[in-house]
């Protein structure tokens, strides 16, 4: 810990003469190379960036006590005058105290320091100070301040006596220090570029950029720092919706592909399924066909929880786009899955004699061969694949519709490279079965439209979900034994393939074999993994879904893809290594039969974080309701897709305050409005960040 003194450098001073956001870090005073290592760890490597390495909270230290007034076991503030300074030997050589007392009008009080010797060079008997920290009793009964924080002078001090801002550290680099660095950047300010119009900043009322960031790191009051955080909010939210409607005006206003509505198609298609659709499916794919008809580029989402038959959608929208005479393709995240599609709507295609094609990474030299050269003449309308369909040759004849399912699974670039092959805009359909609350689709998915499908088909029960800890196993073997003796079958999930020194987790391979010699010798069990050959992944999987198989023991190759009604029981190994989003997934895979099923969690001992997150799952089913309670306990993240999204980060800006991001969509409507190709220059460098995101130049 150090002191501040007399010769401390002070922002504005010659060594500050030519800092620039730009600058290095070392330009700084008492900045060496070796901090500047520390401080790219922290993501600082310019003055600039320093300046955006934003406090994590601030400690109110503003109420300040007389010595008199001290309380045992609080942290307190305490203004007053050294009065001893001296240090105290100890028997252990690698402690070293320091002893003083300071004095104000109404008494004295003891002071110790641990380990902080250099207090002896900057500290002297008469020196005003502030210090903050516990108030303990010593052996004798008396008050001591243990280990405070101390600065030398008065007032109100950087470190000690006001609204301290505490920072993300690193070893090496203390709040502390960054503190007086800070201080030291913080004349550079103003040279930032402000991304926000002037007129924007003065409708909203915000104070300036350089302003935001004086106060968030050295406030002077709780509203000037309330309205510093509130303008850096307002900013992260404000680009993010920018961004989103400069993509949406922009695609409008391109070339698309208008595929027209048939009335008589869409009956026919409809009087052909085997099943009766629901009013929400129906309404989905009204809004999706009527999106096709219109000239401008579809760019739809259609979000649904696991079962709601989001693929009968996508079906209808293809078979419209063949009936105008263009050609549609679905991509899938994994193999398993495209088989499943390609399943599907082999059945729904049928009676109007369209034979879709199957493009995946296994699919034969000689076989794929006859596939391109059918998309590249047009003869084949429909092709289903994984990400082997943005591969460099294959080429379309007339591609008109493009449909991404779990589509948060695929970075931009790939969703890119895919609409790419049709040499114009084509109308975009993204599926998922990981709901997206509509605080995300605001932001981050504004440049969609959103169809949604909560009604799920008859028939669909309410799978229950018990979480079960290490004690509670051989229960629950039993009553897995039961069911499986009653005819049905289940998964039992692992996070790994095999075993890992560093992850203390059972893997698929170890846990089969485990449970096939241990616990269910006299059941049929079976292991599904990744790494597997595809037509080895194939066989197993068509073995469970014909029933020659009880129980099925994989990774999270299963989180999607797979439909079997006769399995009852969903048996996820280090529940608290998913996500709410990925269990939910996990569970879909069952219920989907007459009988009751059953999700089990398996832990062995989550922590608070993670057991909300397993409570969660057992008292909702709600796939949109899950959705918004993943996003209050872990933040915008992998659940949905952000980061191959690539979203920037987001600095401030609270994605669930719908307030905010009103005022915000509001203000950049406006501003879209008086600037519609952005031109100013500040803004066009703010949004570049963002440009991958929405897919705009």
């Amino acid at each position: 810990m150090t002191v501040a003194g007399p010769s401390a450098a002070r922002p504005g001073g010659p060594a500050q003469a030519s800092l620039g956001p730009e600058s290095p870090v070392t330009a700084l005073p008492r900045v060496t190379p070796e901090h500047a290592r520390r401080l790219a760890r922290l993501g600082c490597r310019t003055v600039g960036e320093l300046l955006w390495h934003l406090p994590r909270r601030h400690d109110d230290q503003r109420r300040r006590v007389r010595i008199a007034e001290l309380r045992p076991g609080m942290s307190q503030t305490v203004e007053g005058t050294v009065t001893a300074l001296r240090p105290r030997p100890t028997r252990n050589r690698r402690l070293t105290l320091v002893e003083g007392e300071v004095a104000d009008d109404t008494g004295r009080v003891g002071v110790v320091w641990f380990n902080q010797r250099h207090l002896l060079r900057v500290l002297q008997v008469g020196d005003p100070v502030l210090l903050h920290g516990p108030a303990e009793r010593d052996r004798r009964g008396a008050l001591q301040l243990r280990n405070p924080v101390v600065e030398r002078g008065s007032g109100t001090g950087r470190h000690v006596g006001g609204l301290v801002a505490v920072y993300p550290e690193t070893a090496g680099i203390s709040s502390r220090w960054l503190r007086a660095r800070i201080a030291d950047a913080l004349p550079v300010a103003p040279a930032l570029v402000d991304p926000l119009p002037r007129g924007v900043q003065a409708a909203e009322g915000l104070v300036p950029l350089a302003e935001a960031l004086r106060q968030v790191h050295a406030p002077e009051s709780p509203e000037q720092l309330a309205a510093a955080w509130e303008r850096l909010a307002f900013d992260d939210l404000f680009l993010l919706q920018l961004g989103a409607l400069h993509a949406r005006h922009r695609r409008q206003a391109s070339r698309g592909v208008a595929i027209p509505f048939d009335g008589d198609v869409a009956r026919a298609f409809v009087a052909a399924l085997p099943f009766q659709l629901t009013s929400e499916q129906r309404r989905a794919a009204w809004e999706v066909l009527q999106d096709m008809a219109r000239p401008g580029p579809m760019n739809r989402l259609l979000q649904g929880d696991v079962g709601t038959g989001k693929t009968v959608v996508a079906a209808m929208a293809l078979r419209m786009a063949v009936q105008a005479g263009f050609q549609g393709v679905l991509m899938a995240p994994t193999e398993l899955l495209a088989r499943q599609h390609f399943g599907t709507l082999e059945q729904l295609l049928a009676p109007f004699e369209i034979l879709p094609r199957l493009l995946v990474g296994s699919t034969g030299v000689r076989q794929r061969r006859e596939i391109l050269a059918g998309m590249a003449a047009g003869h084949d309308p429909v092709l289903v694949g994984t990400h082997a369909l943005i591969e460099a040759d294959v080429t379309f004849n007339r591609l008109g519709l493009c449909v991404v399912d779990e589509q948060h699974r695929f970075g931009v670039a790939q969703r890119l490279s895919l609409r790419e092959k049709a040499g114009h805009s084509p109308d975009f359909l993204a599926m998922t079965a990981t709901p997206i609350p509509r605080s995300l689709h605001l932001t981050v998915y504004g440049d969609l439209d959103l169809s949604v499908i909560r009604q799920r088909p008859p028939g669909r029960q309410r799978v229950g979900t018990r979480i079960v800890g290490p004690g509670d196993r051989a229960e629950a073997y039993r009553f897995m034994h039961q069911a499986i003796r009653q005819g049905r079958q289940g998964f039992v999930i692992c996070p790994l393939v095999e075993d890992s020194e560093t992850i203390a987790a059972r893997s698929a391979t170890v846990e089969y074999e485990r449970l096939r010699t241990e616990v269910f010798p006299d059941l049929r069990l079976t292991l599904l993994h990744g790494r597997l050959p595809a037509a080895q992944k194939a066989e197993r999987m068509a073995a469970f879904a014909a029933g020659a198989v009880d129980l099925l023991v994989a990774t999270s190759i299963v989180e999607v893809g797979v439909d079997v009604p006769n399995a009852t029981l969903m048996v996820i190994e280090g529940a608290e290594r998913f996500g709410i989003a990925q269990l939910h997934q996990f569970r879909g895979r069952i219920g989907r039969g007459a009988h009751q099923s059953w999700c089990l969690l398996f832990t062995d001992g989550p922590d608070a974080t993670q057991q909300a997150r397993l409570e969660a799952l057992v008292t909702h089913d709600s796939g949109f309701e899950l959705a918004e309670i993943d996003l209050r306990l872990r933040g915008p993240g992998d659940p949905y897709g952000l980061r191959q999204h690539g979203l920037p980060e987001v600095r401030v800006g609270d994605l669930l305050d719908l307030p905010m991001q009103a005022r915000a969509r509001a203000a950049a409507e406006r501003a879209l409005a008086a600037d519609p190709d952005l031109r100013q220059p500040a803004l066009r460098q703010a949004l570049s960040a963002y440009r991958t995101v929405f897919e705009f130049d």
